[in-house]
């Protein structure tokens, strides 16, 4: 299977620059929104709001607290396989270690923690949480498997990979319901347990191409220590910053009000597609490039991003009543409001997420890991004053407040720290054809 889809990847877009690997990743991108949103039909069809948000509060759990303990260790090792391909074999054993340990941490953490946040919800599915947390380990290592093939550059793996996953969620899932009866727990066991056969595919392979060794593993641990610490609060930061809505609102709301909220945040997160696309080739593109050619690399993509996402969000938001309706049934309408406002989130959130490479690229990590703790404390807060008062529009709020600040602040330390003018952000005549007749951006 994965043999079938690396070739057919190759005829889609062949690789040959950063573009063409941009426009691949948009590709997958795209077929995973399809993938996902069958994934969403059929929970939401199935279990209704209520099973829906029971499902979110069982499944989300492995997932945020592994990526929560990543510490900064994927862009780490990332920059370092890119900036001492020598230490290879060092770098690739280190962040497989640190990522087990992490991951068993957070399964610790994950099952002390979660009874104490999920009041709303029945002690079964209080323990099947818990139960579930023994799949965070494997998770965070997936993390480093993609980081290290982003760091080859091998992004025709890297998107067969993440294509596969969410496949073999749908078969699950599909299967589960025309065999079955479909239930939230099994629903999440498919969730968790789908990436397993392709952790250990990338795991085998990068194994053979690094042939990890014990021997002069303490500069390798130095190294990735050393840009993780400034790197940790930034990565971390920004999947918190994507998460911490769910993960407070699980807390705050019945699994009804959870459930429109999951289906509305799923929807409305297909305008990601784009912006992480091009931050998965930017970040590696950008890297080890003098100051101004990370922001010009990172303007012109910034100005694609938006003129890309912008007009999506528009008309997702114009039929968005029309659109709830058709695919997911007349009880999920009470989503509609809260939709639009998670549009213009996600607008303002990939803007602010691909300006934020320029820092990363230059080795400035501690500039983005303080705009993200920012940013999350600031969310944090506004969510525990706006959801009692508002409920599911007060998250909405919340979101679109932060939001705004945080690109703010990112456009401003452009100045201020890089003593660079920030990019502009409106498409030019110029980035077309760069990208159209080039191929590659440089000033």
């Amino acid at each position: 299977m994965v043999g079938r889809v690396l070739v057919g990847l190759r005829r889609v877009v062949p690789l040959s620059g950063g573009v063409a690997a941009t426009v691949q990743t948009v590709v997958i991108n795209n077929l995973l929104l399809g993938l996902n949103f069958g994934t969403g039909i059929i929970t939401a069809r199935l279990l209704g709001p209520e099973g829906r948000g029971v499902l979110a509060a069982m499944q989300m759990w492995p997932p945020f607290l592994a990526y929560t303990f990543t510490l900064g260790l994927p862009s780490a090792l990332l920059y370092n396989l890119r900036r001492h391909p020598e230490r290879g074999s060092q770098l690739f054993l280190v962040a497989l270690l640190l990522g087990t340990l992490m991951g068993l941490l957070a399964t610790l953490v994950g099952v002390l923690f979660i009874p104490h946040w999920l009041p709303e919800y029945s002690q079964e599915v209080v323990r099947s949480a818990q139960w579930l947390m023994i799949t965070a380990p494997a998770v965070l290592l997936a993390t480093m498997c993609t980081a290290a093939l982003q760091a080859q550059e091998e992004f025709t793996l890297y998107n067969a990979a993440r294509y596969l996953v969410p496949l073999l969620i749908l078969l699950a899932l599909g299967t589960l319901a025309l065999v079955w009866d479909l239930t939230p727990f099994n629903a999440a066991l498919s969730y968790l347990l789908a990436g397993m056969p392709v952790l250990v595919w990338m795991l085998v392979r990068l194994w053979r191409h690094y042939h990890p060794t014990w021997r002069g593993l303490s500069p390798a641990f130095k190294y990735l220590i050393s840009y993780a610490s400034r790197s940790s609060v930034g990565e971390v930061g920004g999947y918190l910053s994507s998460q911490v809505d769910r993960v407070l609102l699980v807390g705050l709301v019945n699994p009804v009000a959870m459930g429109l909220y999951v289906v509305a945040w799923s929807v409305s997160d297909m305008l990601t597609a784009f912006p992480s696309a091009v931050v998965t080739v930017l970040f590696p593109k950008a890297s080890g490039r003098t100051v101004e050619e990370a922001v010009y690399v990172t303007g012109r993509v910034v100005r694609v991003t938006i003129a890309a996402t912008v007009p999506t969000a528009a008309g997702l938001a114009l039929f968005s009543p029309w659109a709830l309706r058709l695919v997911y049934g007349e009880e999920y309408l009470d989503a509609t409001l809260i939709f639009r406002l998670l549009l213009l989130v996600k607008v303002l959130s990939g803007t602010r997420w691909v300006l934020s490479q320029a820092f990363m690229a230059v080795n400035r990590p501690g500039v983005v890991s303080v705009l993200q703790g920012i940013g999350v404390s600031l969310s944090v807060l506004l969510l525990l004053i706006l959801v009692p008062l508002y409920g599911l529009e007060g998250a909405g709020l919340a979101l679109l407040i932060s939001s705004i600040i945080r690109l703010v602040i990112t456009i401003a330390c452009f100045p201020l720290v890089l003593k660079v003018r920030a990019p502009r952000l409106l498409l030019t005549r110029a980035d077309l054809a760069a990208i159209l007749y080039r191929g590659e951006e440089r000033p």
